[in-house]
Order: structure tokens, then C-alpha cells, then sequence
């Protein structure tokens, strides 16, 4: 059994769940999960393996991630680490724009070299956003809605022991 902290970075909530749904299958599988937000972690000392996620905006990860690779870098450098990033570019499939994706994720965990790394869609609505955000998504012709596949999150998370080693 292995004790894993799974630290994510959220603006509106979309990776929150994710990064929970992850928790809830690694504790399924029978090992010790911690879920927090990125900000409130002060240690990694008693971890086994670190899941780091945050979403995707602007075309790049959310600068809390960097800090925190940064902030711990001793630490995530002995541990087996796995990471994930969340928004709308896999809705649309193309491979372009799914190599930026991949691209601002590896960027964002240098030097980090992850076990596993994910790409999940995410979820966009209108109603939790400005006008001037609105504004933008309009014209730029975003998919709005919930594109979370939960099937694909937890078979990712159950992979994520065996490839880290426990």
C-alpha cells in the first residue's frame, strides 16, 4: 500500500473533480490518496508517488504547477511522479493542437520525467464565466459543455500504481 498525493491546480473546479476521481480510484485500489490543492500542500515527506494536475488556459498550464514542481523539486526528483492536464483541445481531436497541449504539460513540469501523463478533456460553461470571457469563447467558436470522459480518468488512474511501482 502506497501513500500518493495527488496535487492539482483548479480555476472553476473542472480539475478539482478530476484530480478527486483519481483519488477515489487509487484509493479503491487499496492505497492511501490525499487530494489537495496545490497551494495547501506545505510537504511531500511521507509520500511514495506524486499526481500533479492543472488545467490549460491561454495555451499554457496554470502557473501554479510550475511553482510547485519548482517549490519541491528535491522532493519530486526521488519520487515516482505522474501528471495530467486538463481543457478543451481533446474535444477537438487534432493532432496539432493535441501536441501543443502535450508540449505546455512538459513545459510545465521540467524537469520532471513522468511515469504517466494524461490529456483530458474538460468543461466549459458559459454561466461561470465574465462577459468579456464569453465574449471571447463566442468568437473564437468554443465547444461549450462537459467533455470529461470518466471512464477514461478512473482507467488512467488504476494504471497509475503498476507504472509507479507499487
Amino acid at each position: 500500500m502506497a501513500h500518493i498525493l495527488v496535487a492539482y491546480a483548479s480555476r472553476k473546479g473542472t480539475t478539482t473533480e478530476i484530480a478527486q476521481a483519481i483519488g477515489k480510484e487509487l484509493q479503491a485500489a487499496g492505497h492511501i490518496a490525499d487530494v489537495m490543492e496545490i497551494g495547501s500542500v506545505s510537504t511531500l515527506a511521507g509520500y511514495h508517488g506524486v499526481v500533479i494536475g492543472g488545467p490549460m488556459y491561454m495555451g499554457r498550464m496554470v502557473g501554479d504547477v510550475g511553482k510547485f514542481v519548482k517549490r519541491f523539486s528535491d522532493a519530486l526528483a526521488k519520487l515516482p511522479v505522474a501528471t495530467f492536464i486538463v481543457g478543451l483541445t481533446p474535444v477537438s481531436k487534432d493532432p496539432e493542437s493535441m501536441a501543443y497541449m502535450e508540449k505546455a504539460l512538459h513545459k510545465a513540469v521540467i524537469p520532471l520525467q513522468p511515469v504517466a501523463e494524461a490529456m483530458f478533456a474538460g468543461r466549459l460553461d458559459p454561466a461561470n464565466l465574465g462577459w468579456l470571457q464569453r465574449w471571447m469563447i463566442k468568437n473564437v467558436k468554443s465547444p461549450v459543455g462537459d467533455f470529461r470522459d470518466w471512464t477514461a480518468i478512473a482507467e488512467w488512474a488504476k494504471e497509475l500504481p503498476g507504472k509507479m511501482g507499487f
